[in-house]
């Protein structure tokens, strides 16, 4: 994989234009997962850690001051509100689907989304991924392919390889903490019930109808 350090936007922005809210804080567990901040929990949910990591997270304004300040968050902090705003909600344990429902994580990735405006990838008022969004995200997984290994991958690498591949990149960067999580193998099981239920013969097809991740990357990329 090519230097990351090129790579125009943070790991979190580019899920977030590839696949919406649900891959930015995606990308979100599985950074405090490689801080050792969070961990699988039981039954496919995500954990906070007491850890010096999780408490290194800014605080976040207080509620007074939420949506005051969204045009306000300078640049820096916008990533780890978010980090901040999941690592909270995730006290108790829950799912990925369960953590994009929380108020504090909605706002963070709505200032996320705020932060991107000043480019042509994002377009008022309602913020959506554009066109442009789209051919840059599509030149990134171009010049950033799945790695065929993650050994020697840096964090910040295996964070940019969710960010552009979704579960197959899940699979190969935190394998055992993704499934346990819940992170991956739902497309896999539909698939295989559905082959389960088709015999040759039938006339039908044991198409896969989950829209969690394709192997290219997000399905339904920069969906709100």
């Amino acid at each position: 994989m090519a230097d990351t350090e090129r790579v125009p936007g943070t790991p979190h922005e580019i899920a977030l234009l590839a696949g919406g809210p649900r891959a930015a804080v995606t990308v979100a567990v599985v950074a405090l997962h490689l801080r050792g901040a969070v961990e699988a929990g039981a039954r496919a949910t995500v954990v906070a850690v007491d850890s010096e990591a999780g408490r290194a997270l800014p605080p976040l304004p207080p509620p007074e001051e939420v949506l005051a300040l969204e045009d306000d968050i300078p640049a820096e902090l916008r990533v780890p509100y978010l980090e901040s705003a999941v690592y909270r909600r995730l006290h108790e344990p829950c799912d990925v689907r369960e953590v994009l429902r929380d108020p504090d994580v909605r706002w963070a990735v709505t200032t996320l989304r705020i932060g991107l405006a000043d480019t042509d990838m994002v377009s008022p008022p309602a913020l959506g991924t554009t066109r442009a969004a789209r051919r840059h995200v599509h030149a990134l997984r171009t010049a950033h392919p799945l790695p065929a290994s993650r050994a020697g991958l840096s964090d910040e690498a295996k964070l940019l390889a969710v960010a552009l591949h979704g579960e197959a990149a899940l699979r190969l960067v935190a394998p055992r903490f993704a499934a346990r999580a819940g992170l991956t193998g739902r497309v896999h099981r539909r698939r295989t019930r559905a082959l389960r239920r088709w015999s040759p013969g039938s006339g039908a097809g044991g198409g896969d109808t989950g829209r969690l991740y394709c192997g290219g990357g997000w399905e339904g990329g920069g969906g709100g």
